[in-house]
């Protein structure tokens, strides 16, 4: 093997990167930037599909780089990215007809509730693992046919294709060859038949989705096409293949090494995404957590139990973005350590709603327990801790649904640095959180995926041999202490629940 590095393009909510990995699985560099976030209307989320591309070629420019690597030292390009945003385009002009709506976005909660009153939950639960939730794909492709001018006529003629953001960057990168996805994100859309792996015709006809517009659905190790020569913005990324593809968390999960059923790791990310192993079989779940395919490579598809808390690190970044009570994330750790506790401080941050296991599309966020005494550092505590009780949420829901006791907890993730936040989370827990040395989990199972497709890395005992612990937080916490505190953060939850429910 001449080629010297894999190129992972992790494309997420907020920002944009791009990571170079060796054999070693070692980041030997690295391009990050970030992107505008679109808020026409309260609870609604949007991305310029354009600015994603642009801001997703930069970051791989400026990785290869500072590394001084040429298109010819990569054997391959993986992606990771965010699920569910919905992007749809015209096929002739290349150009997007309305901007990405984002996983976040609550605007089809009323699509939801009409299929809710229809009755139809129990048989989409039984048909795709997911809730029905404003969360996924599917009611965002329906939004955008119905409320874009044209578009439904366009669908009609087969102009229009739908892409999560992966298929986005694929078709751009391959210059309109390949419109693909993989079975992680076809997963998350509400369209896929779990069992049979394919789009359901009923499901896409209740939502008036034409099959036209759907991509081809692929392993997510895989070679999907090469980059085309002459792609504006992809430069010297010409002639590589794109060899692996999935949705950032499950892509996390590989990248955990977390291959055998029963492990799980969570993503401190914009949002929290705790994802456990369940195996070769589909778990159906009771405590309402999500069936999803955890990855697939080659002729074998894994899947995977998830729960969602769709606000954590945004929340750190709304206090610092919109509140000004931190300059930085780095503050936030520093406030909140310099309080003994959180002087009775609960923050909430349903910003847009609440994922499992309440599954409330019209809570909002609520910060609780004020009194004059309570100080900034009293929020910057209240807001870590929120995600450490959110996570905990997951995993009581979790271990309920398998009936398993997790051994450990492994993370990732932007907000996994701070050693507050895991220490808490260890406590709130009763169970070790086990942090590895490179957090770029997300990117790495992207670098993972695409190797083996290529041969880079031989198999997955190769890639376990590689996962290493930095920090094993371990819990200690009184158990009355820990039950009281969650008691209470219970009671802040209450108080969130279904504010916004009059708003479509």
């Amino acid at each position: 093997m001449d080629k010297k590095y894999i190129l992972a393009l992790d494309q997420g909510t907020t920002s944009s990167r791009a990571i170079l990995f060796d054999k070693s699985g070692t980041a030997v560099s690295a391009g990050q930037y970030e992107f505008p976030q679109v808020f026409p209307r309260p609870g609604w989320v949007e991305h310029d599909p354009e600015e994603i591309f642009r801001s997703q070629m930069k970051a791989a420019h400026t990785a290869m780089e500072k590394a001084g690597a040429g298109a010819g030292s990569i054997a391959a390009i993986g992606i990771a990215n965010q699920r569910e945003t919905t992007i749809v385009w015209d096929r002739e002009t290349g150009l997007p007809i309305y901007n990405a709506i984002v996983w976040q976005c609550r605007r089809t909660a009323h699509i939801c509730d009409e299929l809710i009153r229809e009755g139809a939950a129990a048989a989409i639960a039984d048909k795709t693992g997911l809730i029905v939730d404003a969360y996924f794909s599917g009611t965002k492709i329906k939004w955008i046919l119905d409320h874009v001018p044209g578009a439904g006529s366009l669908a009609a003629s087969g102009r229009l294709a739908f892409g999560t953001v992966e298929t986005w960057l694929i078709w751009r990168l391959t210059a309109g060859k390949v419109h693909a996805t993989d079975h992680t994100n076809a997963s998350r859309t509400m369209l896929l038949d779990l069992d049979k792996l394919c789009w359901d015709e009923g499901l896409t006809g209740r939502l008036g989705v034409p099959g036209s517009m759907l991509p081809e659905i692929k392993p997510s190790s895989h070679v999907y096409g090469e980059v085309a020569e002459g792609v504006p913005g992809a430069g010297a990324l010409a002639g590589i293949p794109i060899a692996g593809a999935a949705g950032d968390q499950h892509a996390a999960l590989f990248g955990s090494a977390c291959f055998t059923p029963g492990q799980a790791k969570n993503t401190y990310g914009t949002g929290c995404f705790l994802l456990m192993n369940t195996g070769a079989e589909r778990a159906r779940s009771k405590a309402r957590l999500l069936s999803t395919v955890a990855w697939s490579v080659g002729d074998t598809v894994e899947y995977a139990l998830e729960g969602s808390l769709f606000n954590a690190g945004s929340a750190i970044q709304w206090l610092r973005d919109d509140l000004g009570i931190i300059s930085t994330a780095s503050e936030c750790d520093e406030l909140a350590e310099s309080v003994g506790d959180n002087g009775g401080v609960y923050f909430v941050p349903a910003f847009t709603g609440l994922g499992a296991p309440y599954w409330d599309m019209y809570a909002r966020g609520a910060i609780v327990g004020l009194t004059r005494g309570a100080t900034r550092a009293h929020i910057a505590r209240a807001t870590l801790e929120s995600i450490a009780y959110g996570v905990g949420d997951l995993v009581s829901a979790m271990v309920a649904d398998t009936g398993l006791t997790l051994p450990e907890l492994r993370v990732d993730g932007g907000a996994s640095v701070s050693d507050f936040l895991m220490q808490f989370q260890a406590d709130l827990l009763g169970t070790p959180i086990n942090r590895p040395r490179n957090t770029e989990t997300t990117a790495l199972g992207a670098a993972y995926l695409a190797g083996l497709a290529t041969g880079f890395w031989r198999d997955k005992e190769e890639l376990r041999s590689i996962w290493s612990s930095e920090r094993v937080f371990l819990p200690q916490m009184a158990r009355a202490e820990r039950d009281g505190l969650v008691r209470n953060w219970k009671r802040a939850v209450e108080k969130s629940l279904g504010w916004d429910e009059e708003s479509e």
